[in-house]
């Protein structure tokens, strides 16, 4: 357990940092946007195509991934119909709002929770694979639909295959999926592109804590309240359910699905809210509750379920 203190304590250690570099105002005031086009057109896709080339085929398509799929859908339907039906939120903001009911951080707090926690970093991959080549297609075609200016079905669809997050993912289970080998003199160089994802991302999110109350943007409090119970209570419990009754799954593969779905929200989510000027308060303060309240929940997975 102190091994997964000292994982949080170096995520708290960057946000904080993003924080203090907000405050002083150090890189200026165009910061945020720059960092956030940076991460999600550069350094994002050579982060993801680095890891899906990386990982084990068999791990990718194993029998995790349709419990984790089952776990993530249902709380998205759950809070997307909340947002469209019941509180009436634009198309933009109830994506947002699913999206962080239901994607996991399954690289840069799932990878090393995974090794400290299971024993392996490799159980998230399948997660990773679901959210990139699956989940995000869809929620980047909605929102690239929402927030255009005149939209249409084609000039949508290829602005989303055209993304680089999706080339990148695509290429990179290709590569997993057909055993190339990449040699050093190019993977080198996309291995270190990549090593600078996660901490400039971190830091982009410390720089949009600058200046803002948790749950402090009126009307919006009770969309972030639904997702992170969505995130922290549903989403472990439905996975439990699924692995265990449904596909009777081994102890400690349901051990594995439920530590997967009690992860925090996906920085990734934030990132999108920025890209796209859309529900960006109910990104923000769903990751920031998310990942200080997965600790206790993983905490009681661990006693509860665990070895």
């Amino acid at each position: 357990m102190l091994d997964t203190l000292t994982g949080f304590a170096v995520v708290g250690v960057a946000i904080l940092l993003g924080w203090v570099l907000g405050r002083i105002g150090l890189l200026g005031p165009h910061a945020r946007d720059v960092l956030s086009r940076l991460i999600f057109f550069v350094l994002s896709p050579f982060l993801l195509f680095a890891v899906l080339s990386k990982a084990d085929a068999g791990m990718l398509f194993s029998s995790l991934l349709p419990v984790s799929a089952i776990a993530a859908a249902a709380v998205i339907l759950v809070s997307a119909l909340i947002g469209v039906l019941v509180w009436r939120r634009p198309t933009g903001e109830a994506v947002i709002g699913a999206l962080s009911a239901g994607q996991v951080n399954s690289n840069n707090i799932g990878i090393p929770l995974s090794l400290y926690l299971l024993g392996s970093a490799a159980y998230p991959a399948p997660v990773i694979l679901l959210q990139l080549l699956v989940m995000t297609p869809v929620s980047l075609f909605l929102l690239e639909a929402a927030t255009s200016d005149r939209p249409s079905f084609a000039g949508t669809l290829r602005r989303t295959v055209t993304n680089p997050i999706l080339l990148a993912s695509a290429l990179g289970t290709l590569v997993s999926v057909t055993g190339i080998e990449i040699p050093p003199l190019v993977g080198d160089p996309i291995q270190l592109i990549a090593d600078a994802a996660v901490p400039l991302l971190l830091i982009s999110y410390g720089l949009s804590l600058h200046g803002r109350r948790v749950l402090g943007t009126p009307g919006r409090r009770r969309d972030v309240l639904l997702a992170t119970g969505l995130k922290l209570v549903a989403m472990p419990l439905i996975a439990w359910f699924v692995a265990g009754v449904v596909f009777g799954l081994s102890a400690h593969e349901v051990l594995i699905v439920v530590v997967l779905a009690a992860l925090p929200t996906a920085q990734n989510v934030f990132n999108y809210a920025q890209r796209y000027d859309v529900g960006e308060p109910i990104a923000r303060d769903t990751v920031l509750l998310t990942t200080i309240g997965c600790l206790p929940v993983l905490f009681a997975v661990m006693l509860l379920l665990g070895p």
